[in-house]
């Protein structure tokens, strides 16, 4: 099939900062484009062929939006899954598939496929409701501390916690969940699977996470990860196990526990670009978006590997602030060595709202470490 400078339509369900910055690409290409919001502001808006504004949740609005598409693919989990299906059914092309996100988009159901494929996890029960979390820990089941997780609806820190005592449950929501096991561990990783129908599979380095203390958002994605070789190379490797074992096609984030004794755990996936892959935009020779287009045309997979050290730093809505956005000291950072800021284009901010992020690049990780302290501290998004 002919995708460049042609009538071949890529449809897009989601339109947040993932989106645009898969548009970038789609760009480059001259690909044509359609994206589906239920936001009016959505940041995809300004850069795609054609925007429809609609629920990603109806049946009715997904399927019409799909069936105008040759191709179509989600830049976020909550979308109609039985849409996809009917589509599917009837020749529109869908990847990542309907029947991956099936296993994805429900946390319980994720746990519960890792455990049946012996792909290393923590250990986790799953409950129909709060009122069944709280039984359990009458009869003395479960016990403190664990943490618990939405099935559902989770993203950005929010749906998970940490429960050490029953006055942590009292805020929970009341939908199914599950309870893991609190594992001591030494490092959060992320390994990013491209694969494409053909099979070609590549993984990129892994990455190392540090995470917002109250917020319990990522707040620096470091690569390559300051861990030994060996670990690594095992890290990919279970992160291509994951991969094959969903037979996904496109992106697949892999995020992971690196345990006191040098374990690997999965603790849960995403089948789209993710934040984990953002510093690629510059530190790497084919970034994540570029390769999720590649990877669901069935075009010849990118070189995975990184150009430079990389890090970056999400910019999110300073905690004391709400209203109309303003990045203030942008320029101050704009003015360091290897610093790249990617303004996601809300307009309005919100405390711990991800806003846009920054990559720093440097042959040395740790000096690239260093300068991303120093726009931490820097740059503040508040409100006009």
């Amino acid at each position: 099939m002919n995708y460049f400078s042609s009538s071949f339509t890529l449809g897009i369900l989601g339109g947040g900062q993932l989106g645009k910055m898969l548009l970038y690409e789609t760009r480059k290409y001259d690909i044509k484009t359609n994206v589906l919001d239920p936001s009016a502001e959505a940041p995809c808006r300004i850069a795609c062929d054609h925007f429809e504004q609609g629920d990603l949740m109806d049946f009715d609005t997904v399927y019409n939006f799909g069936k105008k598409a040759d191709v179509l693919t989600f830049e976020i989990e909550g979308v109609n899954v039985e849409a996809l299906e009917k589509l599917e059914q009837e020749g529109v092309t869908v990847y990542p598939s309907s029947e991956t996100l099936r296993k994805i988009q429900d946390k319980g159901v994720q746990k519960q496929f890792y455990k049946e494929h012996k792909i290393p996890t923590s250990p986790f029960k799953r409950y129909k409701d709060k009122y069944n979390l709280n039984e359990a820990i009458v009869r003395k089941e479960l016990h403190f501390p664990f943490v618990w997780k939405s099935c559902t609806g989770g993203y950005d820190g929010k749906g998970v916690s940490i429960i050490r005592d029953a006055e942590d449950v009292i805020p929970l929501a009341e939908g199914p969940c599950i309870a893991e096991k609190l594992i001591p561990f030494k490092n959060e990783l992320a390994v990013i699977v491209s694969r494409n129908p053909s099979g070609d599979v590549r993984t990129y380095p892994v990455v190392e996470m540090e995470f917002h203390p109250e917020a319990n958002q990522v707040e620096y994605v470091i690569c390559p990860a300051r861990i030994k070789p060996e670990v690594a190379e095992k890290a990919r490797a279970v992160a291509k196990h994951v991969s094959e074992t969903f037979e996904h096609v496109g992106l697949l984030a892999v995020e992971l526990f690196q345990t006191e004794d040098d374990e690997i755990l999965v603790n849960e996936v995403a089948p789209r670009p993710h934040n984990s892959g953002h510093y690629s935009i510059e530190a790497s020779y084919t970034n994540q978006f570029e390769q999720h287009l590649r990877a669901i045309l069935d075009l010849p997979l990118g070189k995975t590997d990184s150009k430079v050290g990389g890090i970056m730093v999400n910019l999110v809505g300073h905690e004391d602030h709400t209203g109309d956005v303003k990045y203030e000291n942008i320029e101050k950072i704009m003015a360091m060595d290897g610093v790249t800021p990617h303004i996601y284009g809300k307009k309005q901010t919100r405390p711990f709202r991800k806003m846009g992020h920054v990559t720093i690049v440097d042959e040395d990780i740790n000096q690239a470490r260093k300068v991303a302290e120093e726009v931490k501290k820097t740059i503040r998004v508040v409100s006009e």
